[in-house]
């Protein structure tokens, strides 16, 4: 569904793209049409419009040309136009048939705005474009299921993957009966297996949760939303649990989708059963972790 909603993007901007250009190509071809003719244009106009006036009065009347004809028919003298002087001979205008300078302006508008529709349907399409390395937005190995939950063991309960901007906690397998009502196969794949990775963003207004040592709860500093270790809601003002991603098992490892989150359980959801196993972390500058 997402390729198809690329694609139709960047027909769209290429359509846009196109009628501009030819609307802006149209209107350059016409303002050609009319032009301005340059300073030294106009004076050698008028200065041939004088020597014409000039040579005017210099050639003789109608009348004048008659009695010349009829004085050589008595045998008096012929009157004889002058010749005009020759003209010197001088270079076409280069604005005539060169670019000018509006012509000029106007195609590098043209091509800058070209550029920068470009530029903005690559970088729009690369924003749209699925993530194909690794990292946030991408499915993640995190490594041997085994592994990950002895390294949980080893950092207190809670695994932090920077990579995956997510936390690794264990899943009790006694909670899976009450996780089936709630959950969504994507997470219950992880579950089952006996982990669950959870968004580090508080679903409240966004901040980074840490987890608590002492209580061993995540609590949110920023308005003292807590979440119990699988990231259910136990108290603040969070609408919701916190967010989990879609997971996988293959071959042993956990993959997880970082791409796919997953809205946190409602409020009230509690299927681990879980309290607070010592002083909670909110308000003291104590017994953080991450």
């Amino acid at each position: 569904m997402s390729g198809i909603f690329i694609v139709l993007a960047v027909v769209v901007i290429a359509v846009l793209a196109g009628v501009a250009l030819a609307g802006a190509a149209k209107r350059r071809d016409a303002g050609a049409a009319v032009g301005s003719l340059s300073r030294e244009t106009s004076s050698r106009d008028k200065k041939a419009r004088k020597e014409q006036a000039a040579e005017a009065v210099a050639a003789p009347t109608g009348r004048e040309i008659e009695k010349s004809a009829a004085l050589a028919r008595t045998g008096g003298a012929v009157a004889v136009a002058p010749s005009a002087a020759p003209v010197e001979w001088t270079a076409p205008d280069p604005e005539t048939f060169d670019v000018t300078r509006r012509q000029f302006l106007n195609r590098s508008i043209v091509a800058l705005f070209g550029l920068g529709v470009a530029g903005f349907g690559a970088a729009f399409v690369g924003f749209l474009w699925p993530s194909s390395s690794g990292g946030f937005g991408s499915k993640i190995n995190v490594g041997k299921v085994s592994d990950i939950k002895s390294d949980i063991q080893k950092s207190n309960g809670f695994l932090y993957k920077p990579e995956g901007r997510m936390w690794i906690t264990e899943y009790p397998a006694s909670a899976l009966p009450k996780a089936e009502q709630v959950y969504p196969p994507a997470v219950l794949n992880g579950m089952k297996a006996g982990v669950v990775a959870l968004y580090q963003k508080c679903p409240h207004l966004g901040c980074r949760v840490p987890s608590c040592n002492s209580s061993q709860w995540f609590e949110c500093p920023c308005h003292g939303s807590q979440y119990n270790q699988v990231g259910e809601k136990k108290g603040g003002p969070a609408p919701r649990g916190m967010d989990s991603f879609g997971m996988e098992i293959a071959g042993g490892s956990l993959v997880v989708n970082t791409g796919q989150v997953v809205q946190g359980p409602p409020i009230g959801t509690n299927t681990t059963g879980q309290e607070a196993e010592g002083p909670n972390c909110i308000g003291s500058s104590e017994g953080h972790s991450g």
